[in-house]
């Protein structure tokens, strides 16, 4: 029996904190590392436009995080006092084996060679990826909301 049977997580943790963090400890290092780089390579657009667009994509996802965290309940993961068989149980289903990712990397690859030798190609890249991204989508669908 685990001391925790009664999953009391103590009214300080916050759901989902290290990665809110995480995530926006990037904005706080992409944003100065992209003014000091303008001063430094005399404001280089391709890279200072870099640096910058890091900083909005962590920035998202930071945000993102932020957002969920004040939605979901606090994980077990988001109790330091928590054991490894807190978080037992079922999660998710997988599939065991698909052939459609097969079939997007061969589109894929038909697409992209498609640009150097004939854009005859890319259209069947183009059309392979819509069959193998509708197949991969209704790999298990069986009916309506079928699972």
């Amino acid at each position: 029996m685990s001391h925790h049977d009664d999953q009391h997580v103590p009214e300080q943790v916050k759901p989902m904190r290290v990665e809110a963090w995480l995530f926006s400890a990037g904005v706080l290092f992409f944003v100065p590392v992209g003014i000091l780089y303008g001063f430094v390579a005399d404001w280089e657009p391709v890279g200072v436009v870099g640096f910058f667009l890091l900083g909005a994509m962590f920035a998202l996802a930071g945000g993102y995080m932020w957002l969920t965290a004040r939605r979901v309940d606090p994980r077990p993961e988001d109790n330091p006092t928590a054991d490894i068989e807190d978080r037992a149980g079922e999660v998710g289903v997988f599939s065991p084996h698909s052939w459609w990712p097969l079939v997007l990397g061969i589109a894929a690859t038909l697409a992209f060679a498609g640009l150097a030798f004939g854009w005859w190609m890319v259209g069947i890249g183009i059309v392979l990826g819509l069959v193998g991204l509708v197949g991969q989508l209704f790999e298990f669908s069986r009916g309506q909301h079928a699972h």
